[in-house]
C-alpha cells in the first residue's frame, strides 16, 4: 500500500504477514481500535526475561499513556526508556464451522511499537492524573477532592510515542470448504460483546447526589467499546 502522513510506515517489524489483507496501517483505523479500549497489554524484556503487563491506557495523538504504581517493576524498568510492544484486542465473535480447522474468532487488534519513558515533569504528571479520569468519565476530575501529595507520589505515568503500529481485523462469517457444507453439523457465528450491567450506586451516597449529565454515555446495556470511543471523542472536543 502507498504510505502517507496519515499512515504508519510499514516495516518488517509491524507488517502483517499472516493474512496480510487484514492488515491496517492507516492511523484512522488504528486510532479507532485503540480508542474503543480501556485496557491494553504491554510486553517488554527485563534482564532477558519477557513480561506482559495488563493496564489501563489512553491515546493522545500518536502517544499512548498508561499508569501504574511507582513501585511497579514495569515502571521502574521503563524510567530510563525501554522498547515495548503495546497490544489491544477486541473479541467480536466466535465462528463455529463444520471442521475444527475452520473454527475461528472475529476480532479487531492493534500492535504498537515504541520506547516507553516515565513522565517525570510534575506539572505534566498532575495533568495526566485529571486526564486519566476525564478521558473515560467526562468532567469527573472537577468533582473529585484534590489529590494528595502522597497519592501523586505513589502514582506514575508512562508515555510511548508510536513509532510503528498495525491494526488487524477479521470480520468473516462461517466459511467452510465447499465439500463440508453437506456435513450435518450445527454451525453459527456467535457475537461477543462487553456490555455494561445495571449500575449499583454506593450505599453511602450522600443525599441529593445524582449521576452527572456528563456521565450519560455510561448506561446499562451499552457496549463498552462504544462508550470508550464516545468518551474519547467528547474529551478531544472539550480539549479543543
Amino acid at each position: 500500500m502507498s504510505e502517507t502522513v496519515d499512515s504508519f510506515p510499514v516495516t518488517k517489524r509491524n507488517k502483517v504477514v499472516r493474512r496480510p489483507q487484514r492488515g491496517k496501517y492507516d492511523k484512522a483505523t488504528v486510532y479507532d481500535i485503540l480508542d474503543a479500549a480501556m485496557l491494553c497489554h504491554i510486553a517488554y524484556v527485563i534482564d532477558g526475561q519477557p513480561y506482559c503487563t495488563p493496564t489501563a491506557f489512553w491515546r493522545e495523538g500518536d502517544d499512548l499513556i498508561w499508569h501504574g504504581s511507582s513501585a511497579s517493576r514495569m515502571l521502574r524498568a521503563q524510567s530510563k526508556g525501554i522498547p515495548v510492544c503495546v497490544t489491544v484486542t477486541h473479541m467480536d465473535a466466535i465462528v463455529l464451522a463444520r471442521c475444527g480447522f475452520n473454527h475461528s474468532i472475529n476480532y479487531r487488534s492493534v500492535m504498537a511499537y515504541g520506547t516507553a519513558q516515565l513522565v517525570e515533569d510534575e506539572a505534566e504528571k498532575n495533568r495526566l492524573i485529571d486526564t486519566f479520569l476525564d478521558r473515560f468519565f467526562p468532567g469527573r476530575s472537577k468533582l473529585m477532592r484534590e489529590t494528595t501529595k502522597q497519592e501523586a507520589k505513589a502514582t506514575s505515568f508512562v508515555r510511548m510515542t508510536m513509532e510503528q503500529a498495525s491494526g488487524k481485523i477479521r470480520d468473516v462469517h462461517v466459511h467452510d470448504d465447499e465439500e463440508d457444507y453437506a456435513h450435518p453439523a450445527w454451525t453459527a457465528l456467535i457475537p461477543v460483546r462487553q456490555v455494561i450491567g445495571e449500575i449499583e450506586e454506593c450505599p453511602r451516597q450522600l443525599p441529593g447526589v445524582t449521576k452527572p449529565a456528563e456521565m450519560a454515555p455510561w448506561q446499562a446495556g451499552r457496549r463498552l467499546d462504544e462508550i470508550c470511543a464516545e468518551t474519547g471523542r467528547l474529551y478531544e472536543e472539550a480539549e479543543g
